[in-house]
């Protein structure tokens, strides 16, 4: 029997200029993580994965769910997905209907034949299911959104996108968990970059790259979801513990090699082994993240300085 274990993140960034209390940030992922830990006395990988991440979703705190930022025109989109160490995995890209986006990626898991649902079809699905709906723009996002489209011009928006994203972070939630039996499971949901074009798609619901599990490793990323899909980032790390066979070492080396490509800013990574060995790291200012076993305080890391 393993012991289970959470991990969990609030998104790779500066966390500068966001009217959030971080102490409010590092109680919320406690608390997350405590969610998790009660889920693992009855349920299963899947049931802890997609819980944890939608109390992550429902607090309002993090771009995810109820708290997803606006896009240009002042929309809210989100992705996220999900994955167990036996291969299943399930995702849902630019939905708008449900308030808990990883609840449908699990529908699309395991009662589809599909991978990724996306868009309109994927919000007809949520809804003919019952999902609960999304309650709009949380007024913290659509102050930030007015604030933020204040202050871009029209024709350098692409440009001043991603500075907002490198400088305010806060872009995915995500966790990566362990049952009883040793089941390992990964998933991430986003709002996506603050300012993106409509229709715009992240790395939160794409495996291998948001997420990632196998029968060794689970792993959630965070970041410019370009960049990260551009490099497989949680299934580099799940190549890299394959061959090395220490996930310090693994999760370090992604780190570094995603920086020295994009440059700093754009990764942060949690991993949770079958052995029970966790680890965060970042090339962000910052990357609140906690964790803990059953039976343990949950430990909060990553938080900004100052």
């Amino acid at each position: 029997m393993a012991r289970p274990m959470v991990v969990v993140h609030g998104g790779a960034g500066a966390w500068r200029g966001l009217d959030v209390d971080i102490g409010v940030v590092a109680r919320v992922l406690r608390d997350a993580v405590s969610v998790g830990l009660d889920v693992a006395r009855s349920g299963d990988c899947i049931d802890m994965v997609v819980e944890v991440i939608a109390f992550l979703e429902d607090s309002g705190l993090f771009n995810a769910g109820v708290g997803s930022v606006l896009d240009y025109s002042g929309g809210v989109s989100m992705d996220a997905g999900l994955m167990d160490s036996s291969g299943r995995a399930g995702a849902v890209a630019a939905v708008t209907y449900p308030r808990n986006p990883i609840r449908l990626a699990r529908i699309v898991m395991e009662r589809t034949p599909h991978i990724i649902m996306a868009g309109v079809k994927a919000d007809e699905l949520a809804s003919r299911l019952g999902l609960e709906r999304h309650p709009g723009p949380h007024p913290r996002a659509l102050e930030r959104w007015r604030s933020l489209k204040s202050r871009v011009p029209e024709s350098a928006w692409i440009a001043k996108r991603v500075e907002a994203a490198r400088a305010l972070g806060y872009d995915t939630v995500g966790a990566v968990v362990v049952d009883s039996r040793g089941c390992l499971a990964a998933g991430s949901s986003t709002g996506g970059v603050a300012l993106k074009l409509p229709g715009r798609v992240g790395d939160s619901c794409i495996p291998g790259a948001g997420f990632y599990a196998n029968d060794r490793v689970a792993v959630s990323a965070t970041g410019i979801g370009e960049t990260i899909i551009m490099s497989m980032s949680s299934l580099r790390v799940a190549q890299f513990y394959e061959a090395i066979g220490v996930l310090r070492v693994a999760v370090e080396r992604v780190v570094e090699e995603h920086t020295r490509r994009w440059g700093p800013g754009t990764l942060g990574l949690i991993a949770l082994s079958h052995r029970g060995e966790v680890e965060a790291s970042y090339n962000t200012e910052a990357m609140p993240w906690a964790y803990a076993s059953l039976g343990e305080e949950p430990r909060v890391g990553g938080l900004p300085q100052g």
